[in-house]
């Protein structure tokens, strides 16, 4: 197992990096929202499910440089065409990802 994101695993997981229309994703960024509040009952019980691989990954995501996780979503970008990867992957959308990331670390 590796200690980093690649863009294999995020290919893995597209519905869920697409089921928020690219619009909606963008003006949410735009915002800085908090995304895991809003979501905080979903996410719980996906969290529940999760295999011991899953929860590597979601790991290795929490602990791994924003920059790098950007990276990877400019890849995924790149070879699919899908606009919430190019908005992920845009800088100055670096805070709601790391907002949203830390979140996600005090549910767990």
């Amino acid at each position: 197992m590796t200690d980093k994101i690649t863009y294999d695993d995020v290919i893995e997981y597209t519905h869920l990096f697409t089921m928020v229309p690219s619009f909606v994703l963008e003006m949410m960024a735009r915002k800085n929202s908090n995304l895991v509040l809003k979501f905080k009952s979903t996410i719980q019980s996906h969290m529940a499910n999760l295999t011991d691989d899953q929860k590597n990954k979601l790991d290795i995501i929490l602990n791994s440089d924003i920059d790098e996780l950007q990276f990877v979503m400019d890849e995924a970008y790149r070879k699919t065409g899908k606009k919430q990867f190019k908005i992920l992957a845009n800088p100055k959308y670096k805070d709601f990802i790391q907002h949203n990331l830390s979140e996600i670390k005090k549910l767990i």
